[in-house]
This record gives C-alpha cells, sequence and structure tokens, in this order.
C-alpha cells in the first residue's frame, strides 16, 4: 500500500503547495479581526473594559486550544481532510455573525466558533504538511506553512484597516471573510487529500523512542517538549495582549484607523515573510538558540512600547517583535516532529497547540485585569518580563538539539 508513497517536499509539491494556499486562507480570518475589533467593541457596543473588550480573545484562544488538541487525537482516526473541511464550514457563519451582531454576546460566540474553526483548520494543516515532507525539509516546511498564515493574517489586518477607515468599522470589513471561508473550504472540498498514508510509510523507517504519556510529557517531563511547550504559551500571551492592546494604544494616541493598521499589520507580516528564512535555519541551526532569541527579542521589543507615541518607532518595534517571532514559530513544530515518533506526532503537536493557544487566553485576561487595575503600561512590562524570563527557561532547561530521530531517546 505505501510502496509508491514518497516522503519528500519535492516529491510532493503540488500537494503541499496547495496545502500552502490554504493555510493563507485560514490565516486571513484571524486577520479580519485582528485591527477592527477593540474598536468595534467600544463603538458598536460601548464596551470600554479593557477586560470585556479583550473577552473575545480569551473566548476564541480557549476555544482553538481545546480544538488543537482534540484535532491532534482525532486526526488519526478521522482522516486530516475530514477536519480540515468541518474547520471550513464552521467558518463560513462568522463574519455573517459578526456584521449582524445584536450584542457584543453575539461577538464573544463568533470568536468561540473561529476559535474551534482555526483549531481544526490550521491544525489539519500543519500535520499534513509534516506528513508529506519527511524528515529531512520539516523546519522548512513548517517556515513555509506559518509564513502563508500568518502573511495573510497581516494582509486581511491591513486591507480590513484601510476598508474601516474609508467605510466605518461594520459590515464592509467583514465581507473579506465571507470571501476567504467560501474559498477555502472549495479549496480543501475538490482538491486536498488525507496524509495518514504518509505516516504509516514513514513508520516503517522511523525508530523514534515512543512517549509513555503524550501529554504528560509533551507539557511537563520531557525537558525538550516541556521548554518549547511552555514558550508556546508565552509566545501566545504576548501576541494575546498585543492582539488586544495594542490598537487601544494606538487609538489613545490618536492615530486613525489606516495608520493604527500599518503598525499592527506590520508584526504578522514580518513574522510571516520571515519564516521563510527561519523555518529553513532551523533545519540547519541550533533550534535551542533559535528559541532563545526569539523570545528574548520579543520581551525587550514589548518592554519599549510604552516609551514612544511615534509612528515610525512603534512600527520598527512592531518589526522587531515579528522577527523575534518568525525565529520561534516554526522552530516550535519542527522541534516537536523531530522529538515524537510519526504515530505520536500529531497527538503531542495537539498538546502543544492546546496550551500554545491557552496564552491568548492567558494573556488577553492577564492583560486585561492588569490594564483596568493598574493601567496598559503595567499590563505591557508585565507581558514584557514574563516573555523575558520564557526565554531564559529555553536558555537554563532545554537541552542542546540532536540532529537526527535516531537519537532522539537522548534527550532527557
Amino acid at each position: 500500500m505505501t510502496d509508491n508513497i514518497k516522503l519528500g517536499l519535492k516529491e510532493n509539491w503540488k500537494q503541499f503547495t496547495l496545502l500552502v494556499v490554504v493555510n493563507a486562507f485560514v490565516g486571513g480570518m484571524i486577520g479580519m479581526e485582528r485591527t477592527i475589533l477593540p474598536q468595534f467593541a467600544e463603538l458598536q457596543f460601548g464596551v470600554a473594559s479593557k477586560t470585556a473588550i479583550l473577552s473575545f480573545i480569551i473566548a476564541f484562544g480557549t476555544s482553538k486550544a481545546i480544538a488543537n488538541f482534540y484535532t491532534g487525537r482525532l486526526s488519526n482516526k478521522f482522516g486530516r481532510r475530514n477536519l480540515l473541511l468541518f474547520g471550513w464550514i464552521l467558518a463560513i457563519p462568522i463574519p455573517f455573525m459578526l456584521m449582524y451582531a445584536s450584542s457584543w454576546t453575539w461577538v464573544i460566540i463568533a470568536n468561540v466558533l473561529l476559535g474551534i474553526s482555526q483549531g481544526l483548520t490550521w491544525s489539519s494543516t500543519v500535520v499534513m504538511k509534516i506528513d508529506l515532507v519527511g524528515e529531512r525539509d520539516r523546519g522548512f516546511a513548517m517556515g513555509l506553512n506559518e509564513f502563508a498564515g500568518y502573511f495573510a493574517v497581516g494582509v486581511v489586518a491591513f486591507l480590513t484597516g484601510s476598508i474601516a477607515n474609508s467605510y466605518g468599522i461594520t459590515p464592509y470589513p467583514f465581507y473579506i471573510g465571507i470571501f476567504i471561508s467560501i474559498v477555502g473550504f472549495l479549496l480543501t472540498f475538490f482538491w486536498v487529500k488525507d496524509t495518514r498514508v504518509f505516516v504509516t510509510k514513514e513508520s516503517t523507517t522511523d525508530n523514534t523512542t515512543q512517549l509513555n504519556n503524550v501529554f504528560i510529557e509533551t507539557t511537563f517531563k520531557n525537558k525538550t517538549l516541556s521548554s518549547v511547550t511552555q514558550a508556546g504559551l508565552i509566545n501566545n500571551l504576548n501576541d494575546g495582549m498585543i492582539w488586544g492592546l495594542l490598537p487601544i494604544v494606538l487609538f489613545s494616541l490618536h492615530f486613525d484607523n489606516k495608520n493604527i493598521g500599518i503598525i499592527t499589520a506590520i508584526y504578522p507580516t514580518v513574522w510571516g515573510i520571515g519564516q521563510l528564512f527561519t523555518g529553513k535555519m532551523s533545519d540547519h541551526y541550533s533550534k535551542k538558540a533559535m528559541l532563545f532569541w526569539g523570545m528574548f527579542l520579543q520581551g525587550f521589543s514589548i518592554l519599549l512600547i510604552p516609551f514612544t507615541d511615534d509612528f515610525y518607532l512603534l512600527s520598527f518595534i512592531s518589526a522587531i517583535l515579528g522577527f523575534g517571532t518568525a525565529l520561534v514559530y516554526p522552530t516550535f513544530l519542527s522541534t516537536i516532529a523531530q522529538t515524537t515518533s510519526p504515530k505520536q506526532r500529531a497527538e503531542s503537536i495537539g498538546t502543544f497547540r492546546l496550551w500554545r493557544d491557552l496564552g491568548y487566553a492567558f494573556g488577553a485576561l492577564i492583560s486585561g485585569v492588569t490594564a483596568d487595575v493598574f493601567g496598559i503600561q503595567y499590563a505591557i512590562f508585565l507581558i514584557g518580563g514574563l516573555t523575558i524570563i520564557s526565554s531564559l527557561v529555553i536558555k537554563f532547561r532545554m537541552p542542546e538539539q540532536i540532529k537526527t530521530n535516531k537519537e532522539v531517546n537522548k534527550w532527557v
């Protein structure tokens, strides 16, 4: 059955390219909200509390995290493609719910649905690409995947900001989401193929020691996996803060929607484009070093935000934050893929993505409460400090990466 199956990016470039395009559409669904939703809360529904405004991120992060975990487990049983299709079906009503929302509660419900959809779709495309390419180009594959997703986040964030600036916060920015969800579903339905057979093929030659308990090892025990997992959580913790509070900070500095869109879009755009290079780097250079410096740069750049109100300096800080995130994002996934056996990879990635995307919820809650009680700048300092601490956990807990799967059982 697997005799004609060949692993590799070159051997499977058509299906791989299609999945890159599909993941760009997945990322675009987040970009639809990235610039405008905090203002949408204040202007449309009169929501003033920072904690209440950031509740949409808490809803999104929690539901996405849970969906990630179960996608990892269920993808082996029901197939990656089927979960991807179901994720797109859930995405289609979301822009309509936001356009016609009669209360903030409807926005929260839409973001719960968005989180589930993102967990199913993004996790499925990640696992499918890893299935296709095998060991050699895993980091590069993840770089391409995350580039497509987060470049699309940045582009759509800029577009929705520009549209909102010209035509208002609603409904026109949400029309983009209608287009994205329908086209993403059609691409998947007609052309994407399931990749479980590639796992069977790789398992015949892989001798990575299997984990006794994937959840416990990934979360706590295995020094490599747990170091990556805590960094993933902190990465999205600071991303949740940036998503929710940065537009509010910029709005308070009297930037218009267009300039807010530019600054908020630079971060995910640099993050996205940077991964074209950092993904490949993680195949050849120290993953530990890339993770340390990436988290450190994120923390450092966040700490600089309260010290300037200059458009160009804020744009530069946004770019540095994006570069730091680009260093870690594909490296997270390629490290986990290299550390686990093919049969347990989807579940381990699902566990990592559970904790990573709970970071959205934790970040929004912590930064919202801190901003309400002490002020926004203290929330920014707190999140920046936690990110610096995370980089030190990588430096002092994570072992240096061993290159081949055959030696993975030495990583303890």
